[in-house]
């Protein structure tokens, strides 16, 4: 429901005082201390206070004399008005009922020079029906290169996963970054290494991603965007056209930004087994900063725990999210963009509840693997960072004439 006037808020202020007060909303699920990320959804205690006070004295209006300014918001655009929109070329019909496996759509940026991105947001056509959308983008180069031969042998690409394929530069910088210590990956899993480097996502409870003043993602001139849609049906048919946004960075940054994520994909959840612990491991090969974090299961996802295990054998706990809600998935933002060390291991444990207990569990009396489907489970996390060394000595050709965020 709407919240933008106090006619629309009074109706809900005993719901409103109820989850204020229990924490559950506003949703965030972190339990590390206000202050340790920029996108902390959290109300202060004065806050709380506040509008609980407001419930229990009968919600009144005030004086409408002391409203500020009502805010002013881009139609349909988190990020403002883009300087680009990419659209997929036709729409994608989804049916009213049944499984609807992975669509993938590929849109030509058309782009004649180099672009940055400071800020980036994908728009689904018909929400409803949008489960959720990542966005990798190939360059040219490899796009023709594709088209004239055969894949060449398994490669780690940079989303660690196991594919067929060749990498482009950018995949590249950031496989310098950091490797898998686990085994290799089933092909399959995620599609292969073709459609080139993540560089954008939405999800339910996601925001779009902006980036700090200085950072910006590198879209090569020529570049493809390949969309990779998750769509559930709903009852409802709908023909969806989803969109990508892109707001240029005004000026060259000093780093790139690279989006990126790491999976386990060899687990077994054993039938009626209340918690199975599975992990994943990276670990640095360059001096790098990560800026955000992004912990993804299904339904049977009860839990995520983070930690940094330094080259000296110390470790620390970066993130935890002890009741994680596959309703509400979140990027972890880091408000310091926590420094990693060359030789240091990010590992991340997420624990799965596949019992009768579970409320969410579609089906307790079977085993289970990873799979695309809801019903079935991941272990995922996203992850946003800058390669240390990788500093830009020169921008890239066309980046002068980027405007910026409006």
């Amino acid at each position: 429901m709407p919240l933008l006037t106090y006619e629309q808020a009074r109706p809900w202020a005993k719901a409103m005082r109820t989850v204020v007060a229990q924490g559950k909303m506003p949703p965030w699920h972190a339990t590390q201390e206000r202050g340790v990320f920029s996108n902390d959804r959290r109300l202060t205690d004065e806050e709380k206070a506040t509008l609980i006070a407001w419930a229990d004295n009968g919600a009144p209006q005030g004086n409408p004399k002391d409203l500020p300014p009502a805010p002013k918001f881009s139609e349909g655009w988190e990020i403002g008005q883009p300087d680009a929109v990419l659209t997929m070329k036709t729409a994608y019909h989804v049916p009213p009922q049944g499984t609807v496996a992975y669509q993938y759509f590929e849109i030509p940026t058309n782009f004649t020079e180099d672009k940055w991105v400071q800020a980036i947001e994908v728009r689904p056509g018909v929400r409803r029906v949008v489960h959720h959308v990542l966005v990798f983008c190939r360059e040219s180069s490899v796009a023709e290169r594709l088209q004239s031969q055969q894949p060449a042998g398994l490669v780690s690409d940079a989303n660690g996963i196991t594919g067929h394929g060749t990498l482009s530069g950018s995949a590249k910088a950031q496989q310098a970054a950091f490797s898998s210590i686990l085994p290799k990956m089933p092909f399959g899993v995620g599609g292969g290494g073709n459609r080139g480097v993540l560089i954008a996502t939405t999800a339910p409870g996601t925001n779009a991603m902006v980036f700090p003043a200085g950072t910006a993602v590198l879209i090569k001139a020529g570049s493809v965007l390949t969309l990779q849609v998750h769509y559930t049906a709903n009852g409802t048919g709908a023909d969806d056209q989803t969109s990508v946004g892109m707001v240029f960075a005004k000026e060259p940054p000093q780093q790139e930004m690279h989006n990126s994520a790491f999976i386990n994909a060899l687990f077994t959840l054993k039938p009626g087994d209340p918690d199975t612990e599975v992990a994943s491991m990276i670990q640095f090969n360059e001096n790098s900063h990560i800026y955000a974090l992004f912990p993804h299961t299904h339904l049977r996802g009860k839990s995520w725990e983070y930690q940094m295990i330094y080259p000296d054998g110390h470790s620390q706990a970066v993130l935890s999210v002890p009741h994680y809600d596959f309703n509400w998935q979140t990027y972890y933002e880091f408000a310091t963009p926590l420094a990693v060390p060359k030789g240091a291991i990010l590992e991340g444990v997420a624990h799965y509840d596949n019992s009768p207990n579970n409320s969410s569990n579609p089906d307790p009396k079977i085993a289970v693997h990873w799979g695309e489907q809801t019903w079935q489970e991941m272990q995922y996390t996203g992850i946003t960072f800058t390669v240390d060394q990788q500093k830009l000595a020169e921008p890239p050709t066309g980046a002068a004439e980027a405007r910026g965020q409006k």
